[in-house]
């Protein structure tokens, strides 16, 4: 049952929704919220994807909470997307039919750590700060860094990875186990704490990465890692960005393991030197980092720098202080921001592809002479070890025919990154803004998966429109 249109209402759509909104609002009290601003915020969208809010805003507690939320929403048919801290790039918590969002902030306790087994158990609405500030002191850390403080739930939900997932992996190898409430109100645990099992279904994988159309994750348990004797960042410019990313292909081809290796274009560079008051080199550059012990990240070093100056890498200049390499990080990790201010008054719109690493240069290659011939403004970063790369074209959203040229290449980019044999989205997930995509990437694999939305959740509640077209 479609309770809202795709457009932004002043008020909730209460003459469908009232009975629904009467019996959360008998359990949450001020815990359901109606307000246009508050349901505005929950359906915002980092994209050029138009405000859809839901009809209304529920903060549950407690798994039992979300299950009583998901019952309600079956009952009457309503659609139900689940919420985290809103930082999704695709339209993943959008509701462009209306319904109640889920927020899980407030389920933001860390239940267990363990740490002869290096890993924690922890509530959907949990961090990744606040779980790092609360690891502090043990010698541990979570590994998977997206850049924004996103929480763990929303993480496992679009399969997140981020700057560190060269060495230590994305959600998908961090997640041991998950609950999650399922459309029939069923709570389920997908696995044990065990690090393998071969028993059954993996459910595990098949809910990480599913963005709350199978379920919505109320507690996981997440793999922790020592924290390195060593950590030593840098810096190294390139004449060519082709000179990068062979450094990078052949870096990864002999055996290193960087736990961090970026790659910057010249008009990122130049971003980022303004925004946060560097003085790098205005050429392609690749920001690394190594972790291990004192004399094994010494050794990487050298054999990395051996290899950036047969591709025509300059000076490297290391970071070892932690003051410093935050320095740097920040830098990187505020590229969206920094880009902004290339084109005053305009937004930006960031589109990610992942393609197998043998063919990362040509593919990065072949997108800075697309985005030359189309006259666009649109700097790139990419954790480019793992051959995932981001463009930011920014964009006039008054000027209609620039919207649909950057359109226009985005689908180029996908299908460049598609005839390499590689994906439309390495990291951001789909959500409602690339469902496009899917059929061309998966082919018959989309009604498989069409079959499991069906058996799981055959109202079609949970964050229709997202992933799949139903």
């Amino acid at each position: 049952m479609s309770i809202a249109d795709s457009t932004s209402k002043p008020e909730p759509n209460v003459g469908i929704a009232g009975a629904a909104l009467e019996t959360l609002k008998a359990q949450f009290g001020d815990r359901l919220a109606v307000g246009q601003a508050i349901r505005e915020q929950h359906g915002h969208t980092l994209t050029w994807i138009p405000n859809q809010p839901p009809d209304a805003v529920v903060f549950p507690q407690s798994a039992a909470e979300v299950r009583d939320v998901v019952n309600v929403c079956a009952a009457h048919q309503i659609p139900l997307i689940p919420f985290g801290a809103g930082t999704s790039l695709e339209g993943h918590l959008n509701a462009p039919a209306g319904g109640i969002s889920i927020d899980l902030s407030r389920m933001n306790n860390i239940l267990s750590v363990n740490s002869e087994d290096l890993d924690c158990v922890v509530e959907a609405g949990v961090t990744r700060k606040q779980l790092n500030s609360y690891l502090r002191d043990t010698g541990l850390f979570f590994a998977v860094d997206p850049g924004a403080d996103a929480t763990l739930g929303g993480m496992a939900a679009t399969r997140a990875s981020g700057t560190n997932a060269v060495r230590y992996g994305t959600m998908r190898e961090n997640v041991i186990n998950l609950t999650a409430v399922m459309a029939d109100g069923s709570i389920v645990r997908s696995a044990s704490r065990a690090r393998k099992s071969s028993a059954g279904y993996d459910l595990t994988h098949l809910i990480v990465g599913s963005e709350g159309t199978l379920g919505v994750i109320t507690e996981l348990t997440v793999r922790l890692y020592g924290i390195p004797e060593s950590i030593v960042s840098g810096v190294c410019p390139f004449d060519t960005v082709e000179g990068a990313c062979d450094t990078v292909i052949m870096a990864m081809q002999i055996g290193l393991k960087p736990a961090r290796i970026e790659l910057l274009d010249p008009l990122q560079v130049k971003a980022c030197n303004k925004h946060s008051k560097l003085t790098l080199a205005e050429t392609p550059t690749l920001f690394l980092e190594f972790h291990g012990t004192e004399a094994g990240t010494a050794e990487e070093i050298e054999r990395f720098r051996e290899i950036a100056n047969d591709f025509g890498g300059g000076t490297f200049e290391w970071a070892r202080e932690t003051s410093e390499r935050n320095q740097l990080w920040a830098a990187r990790h505020d590229a969206y921001w920094a880009a902004l201010e290339l084109r005053p008054g305009t937004e930006c719109f960031v589109g990610d592809v992942c393609v197998p690493i043998s063919r990362l240069a040509e593919c990065v290659k072949e997108t800075i002479e697309d985005i030359h011939q189309s006259g666009l403004i649109a700097p790139i970063v990419g954790h480019v070890g793992d051959g995932n790369f981001h463009v930011m074209p920014l964009v006039d959203m008054n000027n209609t025919v620039e919207v649909q040229g950057v359109t226009v290449f985005f689908d180029r980019l996908v299908e460049r990154a598609l005839r390499m044999d590689g994906t439309c989205t390495g990291e951001h997930g789909v959500g409602s803004g690339k469902v496009k995509y899917m059929q061309a990437e998966h082919g018959p694999g989309i009604e498989v998966m069409r079959a499991i939305k069906k058996a799981l959740d055959p109202l079609n509640i949970l964050n229709p429109g997202k992933i799949i077209p139903m």
